[in-house]
Parts: structure tokens; C-alpha cells; sequence
């Protein structure tokens, strides 16, 4: 056994939480030895594309597929008319994630219910054959009108009548918000509109399936869930839950587009049914735009306050698109009911109904939308009280959530609003719009807060901890890590405990075989994996040391009461402490492993709530002749609990923010609604932040010691960092040139637009 001395004052693990770690899985992933969904070397393999529809709306009469089959190396096509079975009912199609409605049944009848809808699947020995062969596939239809114009359908807004799970309906009015609003001496009202969003993560949604035989299948799937997918392919398509095994190991990023399974998995695994090969199918760039996105919206915010600037009334109401066939709801209005003290306060939240596929959460759902409308009109309202926008915010500062009533686990926001305006240089600001000038440029400077939830999943979820005989330590669970960090922070979470370096400790995700996590979503995958991570590591430690006691060589340990800390294990009357891998490497090699499950804290959850919070300060400038706007500098400010590695926490804030710049400045889908189709479906016109559209970003973390929102103190970072961006930079182009401009994307012509009213 190894001498050495154990101190109380001893120096952190250098890899351990807390510490930033650079991520494990970088150098596989930048050195490209880490497979994606469509490279994985399958052995037989077949290669699928698929065929969308020409119109919006109507049904298949009839479908040409001659030519692509006599084309070299197409093998078949597959069209609703000789597709393999599949469930029949909409019951089958259901996923964890499921808005309620009907869920789309790709090639299940010669229905289109909107622009690009899969109407065919060619199969091919090369993916070449396969996407010249889709190209010569024909079809005639019977059109039906189309309705893709959200705005104009308004009046046609409803109420769901089944609410989503998951997802806060609209509260219940506290307060008699019209008489109060009505009362107050200054008040202000607006409309705010927001684009449709697409999804375009770096890597492309495919499918690569591995046909074993005998009905088994291996799926290397683009999701966020793995165990999702896994349940949905037994539901559709027959399959026994045993005879499928999904694997994401490695995601290219998602933002939500990945929580529900896409219809390319199905697709792809429908192929491989039909062929019994091996089957591989990548979407294109523009067919990614007909999978999901960020619905359009349209809110109304009011608010009214006192002649201190004292918030009366609060009224605040939303109207979103969605599918026909689906009721895609989120939570947009209620953050105007948390962020803010207000006695009164009313909300409301309505869909409408258009032919397009289904919305889906995009980072940061209902909040990136809401909270823009919520601080776009905190700022008008400090203009008209002659307040300092971060003031009338400090006035109305919420110490405990509004909407239950109840306190919250922590919150540091007071800490974000002065240490990022510090740091931003707040106080040199001029109040009045239009009065900072450099040369050809003026400049404004916006801010605006951010609120997120701080939870964990709302299910049991599990980790393994495997010690193995060749003295290797193991983390496994099937959580996704879509390029969040996840692999590292697991990492850290387990080094911290054993006292070993993180780089040591091998970390598998992404496979439906390990134990049970839910999607990756929500940002409550560090709080809920990593305490499963945790709990998995200390029942390991004390199964390790009983097993040690039985070892030759532990005598002394079965003696003593024995504590574990730092990879060590120390007891009164050691001369020293002793390292668990040493006790067992002397004795002779042994295997354990043990599960940890986290489960939510349903009793505490009604006593607190937890959220993370953010405030965004923003630089913008614009010439004075052209329009031309740049943002060269942004701070954002956060609290968000125990920081578990400050380098990959910076990135996520840091993609939250671009992310943010594209929604207030770039991002928009443009349909032709005569034609019901989008225009814009490809990185040319599509338009997302370039590097030249992105200027400093400076990144704080306060302190925000929380002992109650999460087993180890983690509130999640993954959308955070994108709310309040749009609305502190809409604020900063006020304040630059008095220009209000209330629709994203802000661009050039709305500014002048708003400049000449």
C-alpha cells in the first residue's frame, strides 16, 4: 500500500468540477474519427433519397416511377402504393415529445398536408443512382386550396383544447388588469412579430441502418433521444423493443430539431423493412427546411405602471402558427408573469391552424419569443416614465415567482444587471435616443434580461458507474450530447469523485442499451444526468470498499470505519490514506458496477422554483446615410447556478448569443403563399450570422450558490444564453437612432421604414 497524506486544504482535482476542462471528445471529433448518423461503415449497404411533394396541399392521383427504376442501380421505389406495413392508427405514431393531435404517417395514403411532404423513396446500390433516380420520379395531384399565410388567418385563432404535457398553459388572471392598466398614468401598448425560424444544424438528418436479420436492426440516428426513437420504430413499424438498438453517439448539433424522431428514421428503417438490407438516407440542405421550426408569431404587450415607474398591470397575449393536423403549443406569454412584480397581470395564448408540417421547440421555445415582446416593451415603458431602462427593471424587481407564488431556489439577477453593466460600461450611456455619434455611425446601447427554467427531467433518470477489472473507469447512460459538452462534464462529475484525472474516465452516451435518460432538452441534462452520475459514483465507492475488505491485503480496512474521498481511502489509526485502485491492484483485480437514478423533487418543487437568469447589454451602430447596422460588442451577464466547467459553459452562452443575433437580425422563411412553398430553403437566402456578423462577445458567470434546484447546484445553460438577446438588440438600434422596430428580423428597410414614421 502507498504512502501519502491526505489534507483537508488539498488542492482541487485539476479535471474535476468546476475546472475548465477542455472537451474528452474534441480530438476525435476535430481530427474526424468520430462517426455521425451517415458514417458509420455498414457492410451491404443500400442507399436511399427521398422525393418530395410539388404542391402544399391535396392528394397523389397518380406516381411515375418508371424511368427512376430503369435507371443503372435503382433497385426500388417505395411510394405509399407498395410501402411495407405500418401501423395504421395515429396512436402508433405518438413520441415521449408529442404535441397533441395527429402525428404526420410518412407515405401512409396519397394525402400532402404540406410543401415537400415525402411522397417516395428511391433505393439504389450507390448514392448517385439513388439522387438521379429520385430527380426522374413524376407525379400528378389534385390540388386542394392551400392556406400557409398565418397572419391573414387570425381571426380563425382558437384556444387548444388539450394542453401539451409538459408545457405551462397560460395562467389565470391575478387582478383586475384592465381596470388597473386603464388607471395607471403611463402606460404602453405594441404588437411584436417574429419570422419563422428554421433549424439548420451543422449536420444534416440521416439514417444509417444496419439489417442484422431475423427483424434486427441497428439504427445510427441524428436524435436527441435515442430511447425515443427506439420506442417510436416499435410502435410504427412493428418492431420488437429488443430487436431494435439506436445509437446517436455523436450529434452535429440539433437545438430541438432532434427531439422528436424526424420522418427520415422512419423512412430510412421502412426502406430497410422493405429491402432487408442495409439502408442509408441523408436529407439535403433544403429538405431539411421541411422537417420543422420556429412558428411565427404575433404578440400584444401592455404594460402600465405608476409615476415611479411601479408596474400596475401587465397584459400580455400571443397568437402562433401551427400545422393542421397538429397543436404545437409553448410557453410564450408567462414569462411576462415571472421576471416582473406586477399586482395585475392577464395572458393569453392561441394557434392557428396553416398547411405547413408541424412546429417544433427550437432553443430557448417560448421564451426567445416571449420574452422579446415582454423587453422590447419594458423599454418602451422606461422612455415614457424618463427612466434609465436598467432602472424601471431594478423598480420592479420580482423576489418571488408571481404566477404560484412561489420563492425561488436562488436568484442572482441583481448580480447580472450590475456586474454586466459594470463591465459593459452601462453608465456612460447618453439617454437620449440618437445622441451618440462616432463619425458616420450612431451608436445605441439596449440591454435586457433573460429568465429560463432550472429543473430537472420529470422522470426517473439513470447512469452506470462500471469499475472494470482492468482497473478502467466507466460512465455510461444513454443521454445525447448534441456538442453541449455533456461527454466532459459526465466526465468531471466522476473524476471529482474518485479523484482521478477526467481524461481517464471513459464516458458512453447515445445508445438506447444503456440506462434510461430522457431527450436532451430543456436544458436539464447536466442537472439530471450528472446527479444520476453522482449518485452511481457513491454507491460505487462504498461497494468498493466493501469489496476491498474482502481482498488480501485488507485487513486493516475491515478493522476501521472507512470513509472515501479523492480517490482515497482513509480511516482513524492510518498512518496514511490509501488509493482504492492501489488496495485492489495489490489484491488482485476485481469488476463492479452500480446504477444512480435521479428523481425529481416533486415535494420541494412546490415549495421553490428555479430558473436561470441572464442580462444582455448590447453595443449597436448604425451609418447614418445607409442603414447599415453592426453590433460590435455584446456582455452577457448569467446566473445560472454551479458552473460545472466555465470553457464549455462560455461556448454554450456564446452559441446562445449568435444564435440570438440571427433571430433579431438575419433569420426569416419566406414563402410564396400563392404557391404555399418557402422561397428561401438553402444557406444563400436563408441567411444565418456569419463571422463577420458577430462582433465581442464577454461572457460572465455570477455566483449563485443553490443548494435546492438541483442534487448538485446546476441550473442549465443550453437556452439561457439565447433569451433576451433579440430585445437588447431591437433596444440598442432605438437608442442609436429612435427607429422602433418590432419585427424580425430587423433589417435595413425596416429601420428606415421606422426612421421616416
Amino acid at each position: 500500500m502507498a504512502d501519502g497524506h491526505l489534507s483537508k486544504t488539498a488542492a482541487p482535482n485539476p479535471s474535476g468540477i468546476g475546472r475548465p476542462v477542455s472537451r474528452t471528445d474534441g480530438p476525435i471529433k476535430v481530427s474526424g474519427r468520430a462517426p455521425y448518423a451517415a458514417e458509420y461503415a455498414v457492410p451491404d449497404l443500400l442507399h436511399a433519397v427521398v422525393v418530395g411533394s410539388t404542391i402544399t396541399r391535396g392528394r397523389i392521383r397518380s406516381i411515375d416511377t418508371a424511368a427512376a427504376l430503369a435507371l443503372p442501380g435503382v433497385v426500388e421505389v417505395i411510394t405509399h402504393e407498395n410501402r411495407p406495413h405500418a401501423a395504421l392508427f395515429s396512436l402508433s405514431y405518438l413520441d415521449t415529445v408529442s404535441p397533441p393531435g395527429r402525428p404526420f404517417k410518412p407515405l401512409h395514403n396519397a394525402d400532402i398536408l404540406f410543401d415537400d411532404q415525402p411522397i417516395a423513396i428511391v433505393i439504389a446500390e450507390t448514392y448517385e443512382s439513388a439522387r438521379d433516380g429520385a430527380a426522374l420520379v413524376t407525379a400528378t395531384y389534385r390540388r386542394k386550396s392551400h392556406h400557409t399565410d398565418y397572419s391573414a388567418r387570425k381571426d380563425r385563432a382558437y384556444k387548444p383544447l388539450i394542453p401539451r404535457f409538459g408545457i405551462a398553459s397560460p395562467p389565470k388572471e391575478r387582478g383586475e388588469t384592465d381596470a388597473a392598466f386603464d388607471a395607471a398614468p403611463l402606460k404602453v401598448e405594441a404588437t411584436y412579430e417574429t419570422a419563422a425560424n428554421h433549424h439548420n444544424p451543422m449536420e444534416m438528418f440521416a439514417t444509417t441502418v444496419a439489417w442484422n436479420g431475423d427483424g434486427r436492426i441497428t439504427v445510427y440516428d441524428k436524435t436527441q433521444g435515442s430511447q425515443n426513437v427506439q420506442l417510436y420504430l416499435k410502435q410504427a413499424l412493428g418492431f420488437k423493443m429488443k430487436d431494435v438498438h439506436v445509437v446517436n453517439a455523436y450529434v452535429g448539433g440539433a437545438f430541438g430539431s432532434g427531439l422528436r424522431p424526424q420522418h427520415s428514421v422512419f423512412l430510412a428503417v421502412l426502406a430497410a423493412k422493405a429491402m432487408k438490407r442495409s439502408i442509408r438516407l441523408m436529407l439535403t440542405r433544403a429538405q431539411m427546411f421541411s422537417l420543422a421550426y420556429r412558428p411565427d408569431t404575433t404578440q400584444t404587450v401592455g404594460l402600465a405602471c405608476d409615476a415611479t415607474g411601479r408596474l400596475q398591470a401587465v397584459r400580455h397575449t400571443a397568437i402562433a402558427a401551427t400545422s393542421r393536423h397538429e397543436d404545437h403549443q409553448e410557453t410564450v406569454v408567462n414569462w411576462s408573469g415571472m421576471l416582473y412584480a406586477s399586482p395585475n397581470a392577464r395572458f393569453g395564448h392561441k394557434l392557428v391552424k396553416v398547411d405547413t408540417v408541424s412546429p417544433t421547440d427550437m432553443r430557448a421555445p417560448g421564451a426567445a419569443i416571449g420574452v422579446f415582446g415582454l423587453e422590447s416593451a419594458m423599454d418602451e415603458l422606461s422612455y415614457v416614465a424618463g427612466l434609465d431602462p436598467l432602472d424601471i427593471r431594478l423598480r420592479n424587481y420580482a423576489d418571488h415567482e408571481q404566477i404560484t407564488d412561489r420563492a425561488f431556489t436562488s436568484k442572482a439577477l441583481k448580480s447580472c444587471y450590475s456586474e454586466g453593466a459594470e463591465r459593459f460600461g452601462w453608465w456612460d450611456r447618453m439617454p437620449e435616443p440618437g445622441s451618440m455619434r462616432q463619425g458616420r455611425e450612431r451608436i445605441g446601447y439596449g440591454m435586457a434580461g433573460g429568465i429560463w427554467d432550472a429543473r430537472v427531467a420529470p422522470m426517473p433518470v439513470r447512469a452506470r458507474a462500471t469499475w472494470r477489472a482492468d482497473g478502467g473507469f466507466e460512465i455510461a447512460a444513454a443521454a445525447s450530447d448534441i456538442g453541449t459538452g455533456t461527454y466532459t462534464i459526465l466526465a468531471q462529475i466522476a473524476a471529482e469523485a474518485f479523484g482521478v484525472d477526467a481524461a481517464s474516465v471513459v464516458v458512453k452516451l447515445g445508445d438506447s442499451t444503456l440506462p434510461f435518460n430522457p431527450v436532451e432538452g430543456g436544458s436539464w441534462m447536466a442537472a439530471s444526468t450528472g446527479a444520476a452520475v453522482h449518485k452511481a459514483c457513491e454507491k460505487l465507492k462504498a461497494s468498493l470498499v466493501k469489496a476491498a475488505r474482502t481482498l488480501p491485503g485488507g485487513e486493516d480496512l475491515r478493522r476501521r470505519d472507512v470513509t472515501f474521498a479523492d480517490g482515497s481511502l482513509s480511516a482513524p489509526g492510518f498512518a496514511a490514506p490509501v488509493r482504492i485502485a492501489e488496495v485492489i491492484a495489490d489484491a488482485g483485480h476485481i469488476e463492479l458496477a452500480e446504477t444512480g437514478t435521479n428523481m425529481p423533487d416533486m415535494l420541494g418543487e412546490r415549495k421553490h422554483v428555479g430558473y436561470a437568469h441572464s442580462a444582455l447589454f448590447v453595443e449597436a451602430r448604425v451609418d447614418e446615410d445607409l442603414g447599415v447596422l453592426r453590433i460590435p460588442r455584446i456582455v452577457a451577464a448569467v446566473a445560472a447556478g454551479r458552473i460545472l466547467n466555465p470553457k464549455t459553459a462560455r461556448s454554450q452562452i456564446l452559441g446562445g448569443v449568435v444564435m440570438g443575433l440571427g433571430q433579431a437580425l438575419h433569420e426569416e422563411a419566406l414563402t410564396d403563399h400563392r404557391l404555399g412553398r418557402l422561397m428561401n430553403h438553402n444557406f444563400a437566402e436563408y441567411h444565418i450570422p456569419a463571422n463577420a456578423d458577430v462582433g465581442d462577445i464577454e461572457v460572465i458567470f455570477v455566483e449563485e450558490p443553490d443548494t435546492r434546484v438541483s442534487a448538485l447546484g446546476v441550473k442549465g445553460l443550453g437556452e439561457i444564453g439565447l433569451v433576451g438577446v433579440a430585445a437588447a438588440v431591437a433596444n440598442a438600434i432605438f437608442h442609436a437612432t429612435g427607429a422602433r422596430v418590432r419585427d424580425l428580423p430587423i433589417t435595413i428597410d425596416k429601420i428606415r421604414a421606422a426612421r421616416a414614421r
